[in-house]
């Protein structure tokens, strides 16, 4: 009979050993597969270009004050009146692929009389009134020196080229810094009062379902809300601001539950033993026991900066979806996409799954970096307390 029973327990274990293996292969073997796919699909599209470049290629008219030069082979690429070097692109247009030290093109202007330096890789795309489509380097050359010669202004139609992610970087990392900024303070400090001077009691309760409650809201809820107070009621319009301010409240519930979590294991040993040394309680509780939590409440924030990273319907609809790095908090110039609204973008209008899967990767990686820089700051927080 023990035998029956101990031959009995080996299979269940076994078996309950085998159904572990095969659960954790197949949680691994998912991750796997949806990490391997994004890679395979984007690693290729992924260069300098891709991460410094705008969105959007940039059109500017520029007048370029030429020199006088004598010596000049039109047989060469090499613009004797510019101090560059041009080849035709695959569009047949003109593109500089070097710029001498002294080269004028860094002296132009725009027609509004404010510098703007042409850059490697900048496309001509007319010269006066002749379009580069397909002009010979030769006539291209002539035409320039005919002009220096002259002592005129030459007036170039410059093209900067785009498909690169830049502004959604800038914008991503403008959001979570003003998002943090806000909630981040808010959120522990109302943990701090929920556990540490919250009365138990009914009222209490109902707070902490509510917070429960708010942490399961579909963020597409949290857009509409952001939508119709910061963007209408306050005329905020489409701005980075409304943004932040709609993930801010998105992102309260996560940081107040993770937070108090935190606070709660602090031994109370910790707390009797400042109070019988002297201490306030508000001492106690912002030099003993908030930094005794702080790797608890940094993983709040890790979570907080992931959940950032990988929103797109609550910003779709307070930052807007302009690809341009903003230069004001509320208005017109303060819209901006990040990462994962133009990857939602590029999927949904665009079809274009490579350049989805490239931003997916700058995604993954800046996630990485970032729980990366959290736990060394909590390392360092956590060997000077």
């Amino acid at each position: 009979m023990k035998i029956e029973n101990n031959q009995s327990r080996i299979i269940k274990d076994t078996i309950g050993k085998i159904l572990l293996y095969l659960a954790s292969a197949l949680s691994v073997m998912t991750l796997v597969v949806i990490i391997g796919f994004v890679f395979v699909k984007g690693l290729p599209g992924i260069n300098i270009d891709f991460l410094t470049r705008q969105w959007q290629a940039k059109t500017t008219f520029i007048n370029v004050e030429l020199k006088n030069t004598e010596d000049t082979n039109l047989s060469d690429s090499y613009i004797a009146s510019l101090g560059a070097h041009v080849e035709q692109n695959e569009d047949g247009y003109i593109a500089v692929t070097k710029l001498e030290k002294d080269s004028v093109l860094k002296d132009s202007k725009n027609l509004k009389g404010a510098a703007y330096e042409v850059k490697v890789d900048d496309v001509i795309t007319k010269v006066l009134a002749t379009d580069t489509k397909n002009i010979t380097l030769e006539e291209l050359n002539k035409q320039f020196n005919d002009a220096a010669m002259n002592g005129e202004t030459l007036k170039l139609k410059v093209t900067r080229p785009g498909g690169g992610i830049k502004p959604m970087v800038v914008s991503t990392l403008y959001i979570i810094l003003l998002s943090l900024a806000i909630a981040a303070p808010i959120g522990i400090l109302s943990a701090l009062f929920l556990t540490e001077y919250a009365k138990r009691g009914k009222i209490l309760v109902v707070i902490q379902f509510a917070i429960q409650m708010l942490a399961g809201i579909p963020s597409i809820i949290y857009g509409l809300f952001g939508m119709l107070v910061f963007v209408q009621m306050l005329k905020m319009q489409y701005s980075i601001l409304a943004g932040a301010l709609t993930l801010s409240i998105l992102l309260l519930p996560t940081i107040i539950s993770t937070t108090s979590e935190a606070l709660k294991a602090i031994p109370k040993g910790y707390r009797e033993s400042s109070l019988g040394l002297g201490a306030t309680k508000l001492q106690t509780n912002f030099k003993i026991v908030l930094p005794n939590a702080l790797p608890g409440i940094l993983v709040a924030i890790i979570l907080s900066i992931g959940r950032i990273v990988g929103e797109s319907a609550a910003l779709i609809w307070t930052a807007g979806t302009i690809a341009q790095i903003p230069s004001s908090l509320t208005g017109n110039t303060a819209s901006a996409a990040t990462l994962t609204t133009k990857l939602y973008q590029l999927l949904k209008e665009e079809g274009d799954v490579a350049s989805a899967c490239s931003i997916a990767v700058v995604i993954i990686v800046l996630i990485w970096v970032l729980n990366l820089l959290s736990k060394w700051i909590t390392r360092r927080f956590t060997v000077k307390n």
